[in-house]
Parts: C-alpha cells; structure tokens; sequence
C-alpha cells in the first residue's frame, strides 16, 4: 500500500531562507507518512500542488502579519514572513475544500484560526486580560512544561485518552476568536487556548504546542496525533 504524501510548510526568514526542524520530518516518517516540504512562491499552482497531497502539516515559524485580520502591528509584533502569509491560507482553503486532513502546530493553528475568518492575540502577554503562565519555556524542548485540558468528546481528547496531559510551550502569540466550523478543544489553566479543530471536516487539527519534538522523544500523545493524522491522510 502506497503511503501518504504530507506536505509540511517551513518558516521562511525574511522571504529569504526555509529552515525547518528535523522533527517536523521525522514525526511524519514515523508515523508511517511521506512528508514534501512546500516553499513560498508556487501561489499560482496551489490547486495542482493539493491534488497531489494526502495531508498537510502546518508548522511553527514567525509571526503572522495582523494586517490578515484587520489589526496593524503591535509593538511587540515579532519577525513576519508576508509570502508564507499570503500561500499558506490559500493552501489551507484547498485542503479544507478538498476535505483533506490538516495537523497544524504552533503558527500553524493561529493561521489555520485566521484562514476561516478568526483572529488572534499578537502578543498574549500584552494583550490577554489575566495574568498567565509562562508560554515560552526555559527548558529543553522535550520538557513538559504546564497542563492541557481537553474539551470533552473531542477529537483531541480521543487521541490523548485522557482529558488533562502535559505539553511543552514555545509561543507570544495565540489565538482568539476562533470561527465556525473551528471550536476550541484544548485550554490552559489560563485560559489561553491550545487546541481547535473542525467539526465539519474529517480530521482538522491544530495545537499550540510542539508535539513534532515530542513525538520523536518517545511522548506517547505526541506520537498518537502524528499516527492519528497520517492515518487520516
């Protein structure tokens, strides 16, 4: 049997240089998918270029451009990547037209949120109404670093097993209002939100967190979304 075919952005420097973290590649492979890295500047060809994928993964990387949901940039507005901005929702919009499975972690859920008309927090530590917990953690990758609670009957919660687990945290921006058919189904102890995923599509799935690093340390939920998702594909 033929495997699937996961197409997985990269983050972009300056519309300069794709970089990528291993783990992002070895999580596919692990899990039993063939992972493509797709570049910027194919926007004439997004249409083409899904017809041939099976999956795609969005991964983390910069900031996003506000201007997307009708904000301008905060002062605390990191580092953006207009061309990943501009390909990434239209590849996005194809998949979903496509009911084609998406994973989406890190910037991949805040653009996912965007991508269907939602919004997001360009720096949560400014801009969020509580205090909260630290969200960019002083600590190895694979270390976990707060709690996750899943919302009841979701599929994150199917993967897990469970409704509470520990994540690691690598993030200033998340998202914030979150649109039809995205509905929240992971919080923190803070509120801020760590998962989304569609209720009117096969598998949508996006994450806050970084299961890609977990995932090839051996994180038993970790590898369970990567084997849940390449199953869908």
């Amino acid at each position: 049997m033929n495997k699937p075919i996961i197409g997985v952005t990269s983050h972009v420097e300056l519309d300069y240089k794709h970089t990528l973290s291993n783990d992002y590649i070895q999580a596919v492979i692990e899990a039993g998918g063939i992972p493509v890295i797709l570049p910027i500047g194919i926007d004439e060809d997004v249409s083409q270029i899904v017809s041939k994928l099976d999956g795609l993964l969005l991964t983390g990387g910069g900031d996003i451009d506000p201007t997307l949901f009708g904000e301008e940039p905060h002062p605390k507005l990191g580092t953006i990547s207009p061309g990943r901005d501009h390909i990434e929702p239209a590849i996005i919009q194809e998949m979903l037209t496509a009911n084609k499975p998406i994973l989406a972690i890190c910037r991949g859920i805040q653009i996912l949120n965007i991508a269907l008309g939602g919004d997001m927090y360009q720096d949560i530590y400014d801009q969020h109404e509580t205090v909260l917990l630290q969200h960019s953690q002083k600590a190895t990758r694979y270390h976990l670093a707060h709690f996750v609670k899943a919302k009841g009957g979701s599929l994150l919660e199917s993967i897990a097993g469970t409704s509470e687990f520990k994540v690691n945290t690598y993030h200033h921006q998340a998202v914030r209002h979150v649109p039809y058919p995205l509905e929240v189904s992971g919080v923190a102890s803070d509120g801020i939100i760590e998962a989304i995923e569609s209720k009117g599509h096969s598998f949508v799935l996006g994450v806050q967190w970084h299961p890609e690093g977990l995932a090839v340390n051996g994180d038993e939920i970790a590898k369970r979304i990567f084997k849940r998702f390449v199953e869908s594909c």
